[in-house]
């Protein structure tokens, strides 16, 4: 196993000076998720390099890696295969007057990929993806309100940012709130937008922070079929975080329930910046009138990497290995908690996993497992769910394991 010594308290790593530097020329020296992730002491915040499961950090730590730069990798940091497509692609351009014949390529892909799709957009972010899904909704049915599953994460613009700092009432104004697998709650919202009902926008499974992760019910995401066909009104789910994991066809095609517009981003095109929509018939003419767009929306390079990685996915049955190896972790996890008389709740797709402790409202024990794991190797969180990707393999979850045994050890250890 990698020795993963930290600075002494007389040496200044090259992450604290970093961060020093940061604060005087970075608001807060971080921001958004980075700044509000709450990660436990002796993380580092600064990265010099990564490759297959692992980073590393600026003060040369090495870890295997349980948040794959928080979804979006999901072959493995520096793929080969995907690598030298965007290497390709960036030999030739990428920001040009105009997309490349590669845009076309990957919707032709997208749409033949998946069963729900009839034509494709591209955006940068996944918050560009989902408001242009509510935004597409809107102009497509002529309404307003758009229901969302209340403490849903859809992206960090003033519409459904979770922080109100600088987001006014006017902006939320035609949001409405559900409890996510809850049919009765959903029904309620419905009959509250009325005639006003534009979308259903839903996640693909539940996965808020500090909570425990829920998948959804069949019950549930017909119930949200049916309420968008009887009130003409747009279901939109939200792969940003889950798509390509669970299942490379769309998250809720095993429900046999299929969305009109879907947003994507994160694993699509293996760590480069890309989104995307997928939307079926109803929805091209709106699609095609309203007015979204970004300068570097048409880039070339990381719509090459997307063609790689989604081709790698579908031969070599990516989600079924993730799942395998989160399936070993989470195991593994379970059997060292026992050995250890420590009560923990698992919970979400093997694929996606969060650990949360039993009686644990101020994450103590949560951080004290974390801090002492990532000593020995191993990058978790406390709070997030995690993510596994296909460069994982059975040593790497061993390896894992055995750091994380020494997060049991400091949990124990904890004063009562």
């Amino acid at each position: 196993m990698t020795q993963h010594t930290m600075p002494s308290s007389e040496t200044r790593s090259a992450d604290a000076m970093l961060r020093a530097r940061a604060r005087l020329v970075v608001p807060g020296g971080m921001w958004g998720h980075l700044n509000a992730a709450r990660l436990p002491d002796g993380y580092p915040q600064f990265f010099a390099s990564a490759e297959g499961c692992r980073v590393r950090d600026v003060d040369g730590r090495e870890y295997i890696d349980f948040m794959c730069s928080w979804g979006p990798i999901l072959l493995g940091h520096r793929h080969p295969e995907v690598q030298a497509a965007a290497d390709a692609q960036a030999a030739k351009g990428d920001c040009l007057n105009g997309p490349g014949e590669v845009m076309v390529d990957l919707a032709e892909e997208l749409v033949a990929m998946l069963p729900h799709a009839d034509w494709a957009m591209f955006q940068k972010n996944g918050g560009d993806a989902t408001t242009s899904c509510v935004t597409i909704a809107r102009a497509g049915t002529g309404r307003r309100k758009v229901l969302v599953a209340r403490g849903s994460y859809h992206g960090a613009l003033p519409w459904c940012s979770p922080s109100v700092a600088g987001v006014t009432a006017e902006d939320r104004a035609h949001l409405l709130h559900f409890e996510y697998n809850d049919v009765q709650s959903l029904q309620a919202a419905v009959e509250e937008a009325g005639g006003d009902l534009a979308a259903i926008l839903v996640t693909a499974f539940r996965h808020d922070m500090g909570r425990d992760l829920e998948v959804p019910t069949r019950p549930f995401a017909e119930a949200a079929r049916a309420a968008c066909d009887a009130n003409d009104a747009a279901l939109i789910i939200d792969e940003v975080r889950a798509g390509l994991r669970l299942d490379i066809r769309g998250s809720w095609e095993v429900l046999g329930v299929r969305p009109d517009l879907c947003a994507w981003s994160k694993a699509i095109a293996n760590g480069y910046a890309l989104a995307a929509i997928t939307g079926n018939d109803r929805f091209r003419e709106a699609a095609a009138r309203i007015f979204v767009t970004g300068s570097f929306w048409c880039g070339t390079v990381a719509m090459a990497a997307a063609q790689a990685t989604l081709r790698i996915a579908r031969e070599t049955d990516v989600t079924s290995h993730v799942r395998a190896m989160g399936e070993r972790l989470r195991d593994g996890l379970a059997v060292l908690a026992n050995q250890h008389g420590i009560a923990v709740r698992q919970s979400g797709p093997p694929q996606m996993p969060l650990m949360l402790f039993e009686s644990d409202t101020e994450v103590r024990k949560g951080r004290a497992f974390c801090s002492a794991a990532l000593r020995h190797g191993a990058f978790f969180h406390p709070q997030h769910n995690m993510f596994l990707s296909a460069a994982h393999r059975p040593a790497d979850i061993d390896e894992a394991l055995q750091a994380a045994s020494h997060g049991f050890k400091a949990v124990l250890e904890l004063d009562p």
